[in-house]
């Protein structure tokens, strides 16, 4: 069984390293529709996010993932091609990314609990889960349903996006 210091490392490891692709997949995004305000709404959040589990990373000495080069270009590429795809295709893809980001976050609200330690990393999972649900209805509200295909490609996505918190733990 783990350690509760090897938990907490792996919880900020790979939220650390979702943050960086989230910024990434809004990235792409905005390479395409540059003056969306929407998008870069919800980029600067996610750009918070990141400098705070950069800072947590620091704070409790913890490696980040060795993939951060492919989150990288994944997550640039994953936002870039749903976008040209058409804007209601790219907020398809924030839908598909923050449902399983928010059922993420909500485990290890429960792991955290359970453990009765990190009240502080408890906090900040609670409020950016907020801030994922938030982006989702953002989405949800700026057409992400009337993509083409959009049961397929969102299952899609959530795969990929399952897959890399999995990775992204360990490695």
């Amino acid at each position: 069984m783990k350690t509760n210091n090897k938990r907490i490392h792996e919880i900020i490891r790979v939220n650390q390293a979702g943050e960086f692709g989230a910024k990434r997949i809004y990235e792409g995004q905005l390479a395409v529709f540059p003056e969306d305000k929407t998008i870069k709404e919800m980029a600067k959040q996610e750009q918070k996010h990141l400098k705070k589990f950069n800072k947590l990373m620091v704070k409790n000495k913890v490696r980040p993932t060795a993939l951060s080069p492919i989150w990288s270009i994944g997550g640039f590429f994953l936002g870039a091609s749903t976008a040209l795809m058409g804007r209601n295709a790219a907020m398809a893809c924030t839908v598909a990314v923050e449902e399983v980001i928010e059922e993420h976050y909500s485990k290890q609200e429960k792991q955290l609990k359970k453990i009765g330690k990190k009240t502080e990393l408890i906090k900040i999972i609670k409020k950016f889960k907020n801030d994922e649900i938030e982006h989702k209805k953002t989405a949800l509200k700026n057409k992400a349903e009337e993509t083409q295909g959009y049961t397929l490609l969102t299952l899609g996505i959530k795969n990929i996006t399952k897959l890399a918190i999995t990775i992204s733990k360990k490695i």
